[in-house]
């Protein structure tokens, strides 16, 4: 990958790191009905108007149906699917089985990008590092095994998003596809948000949770996930899963004083081994065809 896309790549895995603490603070005081659609409506307020100030609002003329459904399956369905199902599993846990993204990406594009033996290999160490980052822990409530598959049919979802970006709104600049997806997800959920809206006093906490998911994770993530795409194909910018248990166990290392056991550093070591791999080029692409679409707007 070039600087640029490796930039991209530990920008969204830095942001995507941090989500499953925030919302675990959130669901304290707030339904997960009402934190993802506050979340959506807050990175459509940021994005919107860049998106317009750019011009380029145009570019969902004739596109607004596949604009739908990408925000059904990368924000409407994964969002609650995770949010509802950390009410019953640890956030350890669902990091673990977001990290199934990239192994659904390679195996739904398998008959067109086939597996090479390099990229096989990135992708069970990948997966074998975040397993010995958060570790198995199965400890949730009596319906922790719903809220399991809540958090993996999230993550299939998320794979069919990525893919979908790719092939069917490459064309669209990431700030106009991030800004029109969070904005249906906001309209779309906003009146079951409002039933489900707060009755008691919110802590401080998290109404500052809940705007860092907006801007941070949401639309500043969005926006570098896109380009992030449109740079290195879904693939690869799937892998950014397998990096994000590793900025959330540096985190909790660096803000929460956290010790450093040997399995950080196994896990880390497996992580990145496992990304080195899965991104080679295959003999038969070179670095220069992973830009397939110049076209987009900085």
């Amino acid at each position: 990958m070039t600087r640029r896309a490796w930039l991209l790549f530990l920008l969204v895995s830095v942001l995507w790191g941090i989500p499953y603490f925030l919302i675990k603070i959130t669901i304290e005081d707030m339904s997960p009905m009402f934190v993802v659609a506050a979340r959506a409506a807050i990175a459509a307020l940021v994005l919107l108007p860049v998106a317009a100030a750019r011009g380029t609002l145009t570019a969902l003329r004739g596109r607004l149906g596949i604009v739908a459904v990408i925000s059904a399956v990368h924000i409407i369905g994964p969002f609650l699917l995770i949010t509802y199902g950390e009410v019953h599993i640890t956030s350890s846990l669902t990091g673990l089985l977001i990290a199934v993204e990239p192994i659904a990406i390679a195996l739904l594009l398998a008959r067109t990008e086939p597996l090479s033996r390099g990229r096989v290999a990135g992708l069970v160490l990948g997966f074998a590092g975040v397993a010995v980052l958060v570790g198995l822990d199965l400890s949730g409530d009596r319906l922790g095994l719903l809220g399991a598959g809540m958090v993996l049919l999230a993550a299939i979802s998320y794979a069919v998003a990525t893919m979908l970006v790719q092939h069917r709104a490459a064309d669209v600049p990431p700030e106009t596809l991030a800004g029109s997806t969070t904005a249906i997800t906001a309209l779309v959920l906003a009146p079951f948000a409002l039933v489900m809206r707060p009755t008691e006093p919110v802590s401080a906490n998290a109404w500052t949770a809940l705007a860092a998911l907006g801007v941070l994770c949401t639309a500043v993530a969005l926006l570098a996930f896109y380009r992030l795409i449109a740079l290195v194909g879904s693939n690869r910018a799937g892998l950014v899963t397998y990096v994000n248990p590793v900025v959330a166990v540096l985190l909790g290392v660096a803000l929460l004083n956290e010790p450093i056991r040997w399995t950080t550093g196994l896990g880390f070591l497996l992580v990145v081994t496992g990304c080195w791999l899965s991104t080679r080029p295959s003999p038969s692409r070179t670095e220069t065809t992973e830009e397939p679409v110049p076209a987009l707007r900085d």
